[in-house]
């Protein structure tokens, strides 16, 4: 089996170490998604091991993802608080069985269990309570399961996936949407722009990529072509947005920033996911766009707003904070467009899941400059 196009994220490098080492303990850093798909994978895996990360990954919730694995047999223990990582995991065979989850909280955690089905003698059955989020990314798991050979059921809130053998597999990994999101707010903050992005495609099993008619409307035309997708700068014709995000909340952050930098009102649903990311991105976004002039709402049952009757401050060299979170210094970057110039604060974060990316700002001939 060989996989084409592996990204060189620091996710990826992170799982890629994890499967390498001969090493009972396992520090992930701040990848959330080692975590989560580590968790899981060491619970079926004969051993004793530790699972560990930051200081931020300490305080990230795992209990749901813990009590799951539980009910059909891991032994799991929490080293130093209840709920949150490190974890002590002596792993072994699972019988599978039957499983309940909070669908509303990570589809990481879905994912997770979904990944293990297949090698346990009973298959697995997840009821998914509660509404579901980031649904889309549930879909892209079972998708490359299948191109793997895995058959799964999925009806009403229970997917079933019964004991089955993975089949090796060629696989290309696709142009990552959520990478390509960024580049769509450059165009859309651009008085004229076009950027070719390769490998991106129409027919994506990326939720993410519902993004591109979304940008339509902000002024940004997308070509797919053989190989990949040129976005063009056309005329926006949106006077306000309202969207729900409930299947593809990492796209939040960059819509918010655009938006509020057209000086479009937007009402977003669906964001409630966003208090448990890399940080709380909902008060990121509110502490860094109000630099701006940016007044965002939030309301708990994750509805974050902006009316757009402020004046923005477009006069000054704003300094952007990026709480160890990679989404924070990519959506804020393009806000120069404006501006004529952005500071960001420890723009290394990028390498979480684009590290070439200041590198390719620059090849568009942004000036980034290293900070003193």
């Amino acid at each position: 089996m060989q996989i084409h196009n592996l990204s060189e994220s620091e996710d990826t490098r992170v799982m890629e170490e994890a499967f390498r080492l001969n090493n009972s303990n396992i520090n992930i850093g701040h990848a959330g998604t080692a975590m989560r798909f580590l968790t899981a994978y060491l619970s079926v895996c004969p051993g004793e091991w530790i699972l560990t990360g930051s200081e931020r990954m300490k305080n990230r919730p795992i209990a749901k993802l813990v009590d799951a694995l539980r009910q059909i047999g891991a032994n799991i223990e929490y080293s130093e608080k209840t709920g949150y990582p490190p974890l002590k995991i002596k792993g072994g065979q699972l019988k599978g069985g039957e499983v309940e989850i909070d669908g509303s909280i990570s589809s990481q955690y879905i994912s997770a269990l979904l990944m293990i089905a297949p090698v346990l003698p009973q298959g697995l059955k997840v009821k998914l309570n509660n509404e579901i989020i980031s649904s889309s990314y549930i879909r892209l798991t079972l998708g490359l399961m299948k191109k793997c050979g895995i058959e799964s059921n999925w009806t009403g809130n229970q997917i079933n996936i019964p004991h089955q053998q993975f089949v090796p597999a060629d696989l290309t990994v696709e142009a990552d949407w959520s990478a390509a999101s960024y580049w769509y707010e450059v165009v859309a903050l651009s008085k004229n722009a076009e950027i070719h992005i390769e490998g991106l495609q129409e027919d994506s099993l990326q939720g993410d990529s519902a993004i591109w008619p979304l940008f339509e409307t902000l002024g940004v035309s997308t070509e797919f072509k053989e190989g990949g997708a040129t976005l063009s700068k056309t005329t926006t014709t949106a006077t306000s947005i309202e969207y729900n995000f409930i299947d593809i909340p990492d796209m939040v952050q960059t819509f918010a920033v655009t938006l509020s930098l057209l000086g479009i009102p937007f009402a977003f649903t669906g964001a409630q996911s966003l208090r448990i990311k890399e940080t709380d991105r909902i008060t990121a976004l509110q502490n860094e766009l109000g630099k701006m002039g940016v007044n965002l709402h939030y309301k708990d049952a994750g509805i974050l707003s902006w009316k757009g009757a402020e004046a923005l401050r477009l006069n000054h060299v704003p300094i952007f904070r990026t709480y160890e979170d990679h989404r924070m210094a990519l959506s804020l970057a393009p806000i120069c467009l404006r501006t004529g110039e952005v500071i960001i604060e420890n723009p290394d974060v990028v390498v979480k899941s684009y590290p070439s990316f200041w590198g390719e700002m620059k090849k568009l001939g942004f000036g980034v400059i290293p900070a003193k």
